[in-house]
């Protein structure tokens, strides 16, 4: 695995948490691996977290890692207005036995600012709200997957994936489906320790969990990712890509970063988006 070396980044003004009622998401690839020693930036980042890099048996999924959470303190040290290295992360009780183990989160920001933060095989997703928020991605699913993990899913679920006959769609829902279900169980703090046959998370929307909106979001063509609200439907849902340069040494993160392709977003009636095309 690659060495990487520390920096010194700069911090772009902070414009505070998102306006009540929009989601940002930022999207990110991995570093290039071939340049990922020279110029991806820990600095920010805790020794827990450097030691967690180098501790990936494959250099990718260190480097993923790596850029993940080098993008989360620079995307929250730039809402709050603080040096990434200085973003005061905390945990928040465990849901079931209220240890010090539960969801991740900001200490004591006022106004409110969620966050929640996924990687998978390349690709990063950090959700950041004034409501509680869980994101996920995933690589699309292997046939081998959708064929071990369907059993353990929602008798719902189960019934509309097995109405599909075509092996890729019905590797293409499996993976939409998926991906609705671990962010929402990320929004809930339990993680895959809750049954994830317990609650429904399929394709109708209006037999989804009371007081939860959850949204797929455009990813590329390689990975599925979904993010889970808590509450009504935010008014503006603002997706965006992350450049790779913003993650070296001595760059910044610009939370004004704009950009519209032609890439539909699955959100309620009445939500706006906006989805850039950095890394598309």
């Amino acid at each position: 695995m690659p060495v990487l070396e520390f920096g010194t980044a700069t911090l772009a003004a902070a414009p505070g948490p998102p306006a009540a009622g929009q989601l940002d998401v930022w999207l990110i690839r991995r570093a290039a691996l071939e340049t990922a020693a020279e110029l991806l930036d820990l600095s920010e980042l805790s020794e827990p977290e450097r030691r967690r890099t180098a501790s990936f048996v494959r250099p990718t999924d260190g480097v993923t890692y790596a850029s993940a959470h080098v993008a989360l303190r620079r995307l929250l040290g730039a809402y709050l207005g603080l040096p990434p290295q200085d973003v005061p992360f905390v945990r928040e009780p465990c849901p079931g036995c209220a240890g010090p183990h539960g969801r991740p989160a900001v200490a004591h920001p006022d106004p409110p600012l969620h966050f929640s933060l996924a990687h998978s095989h390349g690709m990063a997703v950090v959700a950041v709200s004034r409501t509680v928020v869980g994101a996920d991605v995933e690589r699309l699913p292997r046939a081998e997957t959708v064929e071990v993990c369907t059993p353990a899913l929602h008798p719902g679920e189960q019934a509309e994936l097995a109405a599909l006959d075509d092996a890729g769609e019905r590797r293409a829902a499996f993976g939409r489906l998926w991906t609705r279900k671990e962010a929402y169980l990320k929004a809930l703090g339990t993680g895959l320790s809750r049954d994830p046959g317990h609650d429904y998370l399929g394709a109708d929307p209006h037999r989804r969990p009371a007081g939860w909106t959850l949204l797929d979001l455009p990813s590329g063509p390689r990975h599925n990712a979904a993010v889970a609200v808590r509450g009504a439907a935010p008014e503006q849902v603002t997706v965006r890509w992350v450049p790779p340069t913003a993650l070296f040494a001595g760059e910044t993160v610009d939370l004004d970063t704009d950009g519209t392709v032609g890439v539909p977003v699955t959100v309620p009636v009445g939500v706006t988006t906006r989805v850039s095309d950095w890394g598309a």
